[in-house]
């Protein structure tokens, strides 16, 4: 039982973090971490298409990393909790350690198309 509890512990981790590995999904909420934006601000920010943008913020959404507010025409979109905020501020942090071996590291590459 315990090693079940376990194993779907570190299943639900690896899903959250599948989430921040988009690089879209990443752009989004780092452009966030800023404070509230609506999808054009967003799309603008990120350099990404208005209808991508909101496919991804309705995932982030979804999963809750991200909540939405209604202002009159636009909805504003901004983090759930500002520990997503404290989680990619530690991420940076540690990237300042170890940038130059994830940078090298080849295992995590997208494996070539066919």
């Amino acid at each position: 039982m315990l090693m079940t509890a376990q194993t779907n512990a570190v299943a639900l981790k690896a899903k959250l973090f599948r989430g921040f590995a988009d690089p879209s999904r990443l752009s989004i909420v780092e452009a966030l971490r800023a404070g509230p934006l609506t999808v054009s601000q967003i799309a603008a920010v990120t350099g990404l298409s208005q209808p991508n943008a909101s496919n991804h913020l309705s995932c982030l959404r979804d999963c809750g990393l991200v909540v939405s507010e209604q202002e009159g025409r636009y909805v504003r979109y901004q983090l759930s909790d500002r520990r997503v905020d404290a989680l990619l501020r530690l991420t940076d942090e540690l990237l300042a350690d170890v940038a130059k071996g994830v940078y090298e590291c080849t295992r995590y590459d997208s494996p070539p198309r066919n």
